[in-house]
């Protein structure tokens, strides 16, 4: 099998390959035959002075120069002519030959350094981040995809770098609103507590509740503040062991019983109790935190949140989480795992954090060599987590 499949690779290889080298036929060809040409036309040039002139008056001429120039006799003039013309006459020939074809092969530099001015042209639009296609000659054409491969790299880079930037304009926009109202609100209750020490006992007992609250709301987006410090400029680093997983996500379950209780929801984890997975268990306990604390926020209230549990027979653990809530459109399923990202409802209520949660944990479980993904359709969503056994 093993043999089989590095015959396959070689064969693959090898038509990479002889694509590869067959990329500019058209190209090389053209330089051939001009080339060609060129040798062809001036062995053409010097034939036909060499039948038409040298044969016949060309002679007469060259001892009349001598006679007239340099004074000579006939004799002198033709003896000149005769050892020194025409017994050289195969090199006088290549020389004319060679003077012919530097010529033209001068003249033909003109052309073929076309092609650098058509790349040259290419690689300035590319600098100057112009939108149209590059075109190019027809044997360039390779050169032509890669350069409008090219292009378009850079502009879903740059409109990648755009959506990102704006991500982060509106997410210190909504931090700050979302920090200044827990803190507006500590303040303004600290400030009455002070101002009436005498308040009686239930009501200052329910003012020190409500800023105990809003303070730990307000560490809440502190913690964010740090997490996407550290997560941009630090490398995750997995420290794996055996996980029961089933364990796992059922006491996770009843640690988030208070935040259930509060919207009258309950979780409830189908699947198999010997289920376990080879990881990094609080790595994943962060990422089943992150869905499970997304899947409580955005359920209608009075409704179950299902996490079902599943191992295949191909050796992948399989976690879905699954609520009734608001279908997310597909446009935005998209973006979810994107950091920054935040639903829009999520900007006026008090669960919606800096939009990292679902990002680290696609990070988490990419590293794990797993996959995240998502899906809502009539008003469920689906979170679907896929982990390697091993």
């Amino acid at each position: 099998m093993k043999i089989k499949n590095k015959e396959i690779t070689n064969h693959s290889n090898l038509k990479q390959e002889k694509k590869k080298n067959s990329n500019y036929s058209k190209l090389k060809i053209k330089v051939f035959l001009r080339t060609l040409g060129m040798i062809v036309l001036a062995f053409c040039i010097i034939f036909t002075l060499y039948r038409r002139f040298w044969f016949g008056r060309v002679g007469d001429w060259i001892v009349i120069f001598l006679q007239n120039v340099f004074h000579l006799d006939y004799m002198d003039a033709r003896n000149i002519y005769q050892y020194g013309l025409r017994e050289n006459m195969s090199m006088i020939i290549f020389l004319a030959v060679t003077f012919c074809f530097l010529v033209l092969f001068w003249v033909s530099l003109s052309w073929f350094t076309r092609y650098f001015n058509e790349i040259d042209t290419g690689l300035e639009k590319l600098i100057q981040g112009e939108n149209r296609e590059i075109l190019l000659s027809p044997e360039m054409a390779p050169m032509e995809q890669k350069l409008n491969v090219l292009r378009q790299a850079l502009e879903r880079r740059e409109l990648e770098a755009k959506l990102a930037e704006e991500r982060k304009n509106n997410l210190v926009m909504y931090l700050a609103h979302d920090i200044r109202t827990p803190l507006t609100s500590v303040v303004g209750y600290l400030s009455l507590l002070e101002e009436a020490p005498d308040m009686p006992v239930e009501q200052k007992a329910k003012y020190v509740h409500i800023t105990l609250e809003k303070a730990n709301r307000l560490e809440q987006l502190i913690n964010e503040f740090f997490e996407i410090t550290r997560y941009n400029i630090q490398q995750i680093v997995l420290e794996k062991e055996e996980i029961d997983l089933y364990y796992m996500l059922l006491q996770m379950i009843e640690e988030f019983y208070p935040l259930l209780a509060q919207k009258k929801n309950q979780a409830q984890l189908h699947g198999d109790e010997n289920v376990t997975v080879f990881g990094d268990p609080i790595k994943l306990a962060r990422v089943f935190n992150n869905i499970l604390k997304n899947a409580v926020a955005y359920s209608y209230e009075n409704t179950q949140i299902d996490i079902f549990l599943e191992e295949k027979q191909s050796g992948e653990v399989v976690v879905r989480f699954q609520n009734h809530g608001k279908t997310i459109p597909k446009e935005k399923l998209t973006s979810i795992f994107e950091k920054f990202y935040r639903m829009d409802e999520a900007r006026n209520s008090d669960t919606g954090g800096a939009g990292l949660g679902l990002a680290i944990a696609k990070e988490i479980v990419t590293l794990h060599g797993g996959k995240i993904s998502a899906e809502s359709e009539q008003e469920q969503v689906v979170f679907v987590v896929e982990l390697p056994k091993c």
